[in-house]
């Protein structure tokens, strides 16, 4: 249990390093004197490297020992968090998160599977669950860490305390983490070829519209909710409670795709995600001030953006079984194509005023839910 909860940090500190940044987006772009829409590429580079890198990433490194590389994979991201931390311009800041990608997109898939290595058959289901538990509280945590990170000490502290949270994992890796050995190495044009599978290739991109619906606003959640009248002190709670939605979501999504269908669960978060966000639209456009209600759609929004993994890895594992790592390794790079192309699309979106970006963010939440009824029967989940 040690091993795995060692296992859970490292996956934690890469969910905090992927999240933390749309936490202190506004200051970042202060003190890098750019605007917030350019700085929210720095998420958008590392969504895209992530996505493009990981493919290529597991064919490189297959044979190496996995322990070497997990350690090796949050070292890289600890020097990469302490160059974003001391980067004098943007153009250094984005390469910097271009190489924070890679050590991230080399530590999760491994981490999740040497915890399935080091436990009996009958628990792994449990070990993969706890390693993942670190993303989802990542994903909980990660932006009002930053918030309250970057009001009481800077983003660049924030930043340091990343790659210092990394450090601690890669020690902890190192001393209880046993050898593993690597795999045989697996060609990347064998790797893709279940792209050939034509389930699969309707499947994979709703995965990148959902996450681009959600992404739209979240990248900039700190502006749009200061929109909303929610102040400054007030902005880190919305964000837990956001956080306490995607987890919430992401656990009773799997419970109601075994109960209900995929297609049902889906259904039903596109619906939520483009009220939450639609809603919150009315509200900056009106000019009206209701922060309960805010934190109710918080909730929901984080709720609706992260019911959809569970979902989506059920309907490619029933259209590829064989191949069952493979898909949901590809649906984790649709997870970060979708991240990035939200982020950007919000840049734009910002540039018209808030209104337009939650409209936006429910547009495409609507059209990621029209996607899915239209190919719903042809994939038959």
């Amino acid at each position: 249990m040690r091993r795995t909860l060692i296992l859970a940090l490292g996956t934690f500190a890469v969910g905090t390093d992927a999240f933390i940044l749309a936490g202190f987006l506004p200051d970042l772009a202060a003190g890098l004197e750019v605007s917030v829409a350019t700085a929210g590429l720095a998420v958008t580079v590392f969504a895209a490297a992530y996505a493009l890198g990981s493919p290529v990433l597991a064919t490189v490194t297959a044979r190496v020992p996995r322990r070497v590389l997990l350690v090796s994979a949050l070292l890289v991201l600890a020097l990469a968090n302490l160059g974003s931390a001391l980067a004098p311009t943007f153009s250094l800041l984005l390469a910097t998160r271009i190489v924070a990608a890679v050590g991230a997109a080399a530590f999760t898939p491994n981490a999740g599977a040497v915890a399935s290595a080091l436990v009996r058959p009958e628990a792994r289901a449990r070990a993969l669950a706890v390693v993942v538990g670190g993303l989802t509280i990542a994903t909980a945590l990660g932006v009002p860490l930053g918030d309250v990170l970057g009001q009481w000490l800077g983003w660049r502290a924030a930043l340091v305390g990343v790659a210092v949270l990394c450090v601690l994992a890669a020690a902890g890796v190192a001393a209880w983490v046993p050898f593993v050995p690597g795999s045989p190495r697996v060609p990347l044009a064998t790797r893709m070829s279940v792209l050939g599978n034509r389930t699969v290739a309707l499947v994979l991109p709703l995965t990148v519209l959902g996450m681009g619906a959600a992404y739209v606003v979240y990248a900039y959640a700190v502006p749009a909710l200061g929109a909303l009248g929610i102040s400054a002190a007030t902005t880190a709670w919305m964000l837990c409670l956001y956080g306490v939605g995607a987890v919430a979501g992401n656990l009773c999504s799997g419970y109601a795709t075994d109960r209900w269908g995929a297609t049902r669960v889906l259904t039903i978060g596109y619906l939520a995600m483009a009220a939450a966000l639609g809603i919150m639209g009315v509200l900056a456009a009106t000019g009206t001030h209701a922060p309960l209600l805010v934190g109710v759609l918080a909730v929901v929004w984080g709720a609706a953006s992260w019911c959809q993994t569970p979902a989506q890895q059920h309907r490619l594992i029933d259209a590829a079984p064989q191949e069952s790592g493979l898909v949901v390794a590809l649906n984790a790079s649709c997870i970060y194509l979708g991240i990035g192309a939200g982020t950007v699309l919000g840049g734009f979106a910002s540039g018209h005023g808030t209104t337009v970006m939650f409209a936006t963010g429910a547009a495409v939440a609507v059209l990621a839910l029209f996607y899915l009824r239209v190919t719903a029967a042809a994939t038959r989940a």
